[in-house]
């Protein structure tokens, strides 16, 4: 039995609940039918990265709890039960899977909302001493129209059972010195390294990150807080920038290793 699994049949703590359902006596715990219909989520990762563990939302609109404005005033609200799932690997292989029950069931009748998918260096691998793995890659797959915990940029719409996402991504080494020395290895990426899909139908999800590992780009923070003063990066055609970005020109990335690749 999977990590998803084991835990959504695991109680859960009782939810802040309005007047009407009674205590926590009622059991708000997950128990999906065995032959339940599953979105399948497949990772082809790259050697140098791996993925985070899955972060799972259900949401029910049978246990729902209570929130209150500035003025105490209750607003009822869908139930939502948050959890982190590890994909297993699939053999010797580069291959990362998971599977999630669409309708988790018991009493609340929950049913998925939303995963968010992430990825990152895997370290130590082929760096230095002292750097550490730093800002990876997020996807976001909405199943309803409710918000994600994490909702950054545009949200790209997908109908069908099938959705396939394959996107670049480079290097970023950076250097900071303000509350603290550290050296990171990160991704760029497409979106500011956040990507949204809406895929209510979505069954089959894959996922392939393409890791350039050859076009490298560089940052170097301020040493100290002065105004007008940003972080520099250092692009592999050898150009520097410095303006209002906390991270690097993905366009510009692209661009760089488009012609390169063009001029072999």
């Amino acid at each position: 039995m999977n990590n998803a699994t084991s835990f959504l049949k695991a109680s859960v703590s009782c939810l802040v609940l309005l007047p009407f359902i009674s205590g926590c006596a009622k059991d708000y715990g997950m128990n999906p039918p065995p032959d339940g219909e599953k979105v399948e989520i497949v990772i082809k990762m790259p050697e140098e990265l791996e993925p985070e563990p899955l972060r799972v939302m259900y949401r029910s609109a049978i246990c729902r709890r209570v929130v209150r404005d500035g003025d105490r005033r209750a607003e009822s609200l869908e139930g939502r039960r948050g959890f982190d799932s590890t994909l297993t690997k699939r053999g010797a292989t580069r291959f990362y899977e998971a599977g999630l029950f669409i309708n988790a069931g018991g009493p609340c009748k929950w049913r998925l909302s939303n995963v968010i998918v992430g990825i990152k260096y895997r370290i130590p691998g082929g760096f230095e001493e002292g750097i550490t793995s730093g800002t990876g890659g997020t996807v976001i797959i909405k199943f309803d129209e409710k918000n994600a915990p994490i909702s950054v940029g545009g949200v790209r719409v997908v109908v069908g059972s099938d959705l396939k996402i394959v996107k670049d991504y480079y290097p970023w080494l950076s250097e900071k010195f303000i509350d603290g020395y550290a050296r990171r290895a990160n991704l760029s990426s497409e979106g500011g390294g956040y990507l949204t899909y809406e895929a209510r139908e979505a069954r089959n999800i894959y996922f392939e990150p393409i890791l350039h590992s050859d076009v490298v780009v560089t940052s170097v923070s301020p040493k100290k807080h002065v105004i007008g003063d940003f972080i520099k990066f250092h692009y592999p055609d050898g150009s520097v920038e410095s303006d209002w970005r906390a991270r690097p020109n993905f366009e510009k990335m692209q661009k760089i290793r488009l012609a390169a690749e063009a001029s072999k």
